[in-house]
């Protein structure tokens, strides 16, 4: 009876730190950006005069938080598709 091949297991390996890269990955960008949006509600509701202003720079600020979540995506793929 053979065991798992090197190839095998280093795939096996490879996914599963693909899943974990991912659930650790994705905890950061979701609570900076939950938030941000709580900041920018607050924001609004003491100067709504200012909506415009606060609503672009709280998507601004959401781009630049989810760019983490991203490189943990690019991370994740490399590690199914190439490895």
């Amino acid at each position: 009876m053979e065991g798992i091949s090197g190839a095998d297991l280093i795939k096996v390996v490879s996914l599963a730190v693909a899943g974990i890269t991912m659930a650790i990955g994705s905890i950061g960008p979701s609570l900076g950006e939950g938030f941000v949006a709580a900041k920018a509600c607050e924001a609004l509701g003491k100067r709504p005069d200012q909506a415009e202003v606060i609503t672009r720079t709280m998507l601004i600020g959401q781009a630049v938080t989810e760019t983490t979540g991203i490189y943990c995506l690019v991370i994740a793929l490399i590690l199914i598709f190439v490895v």
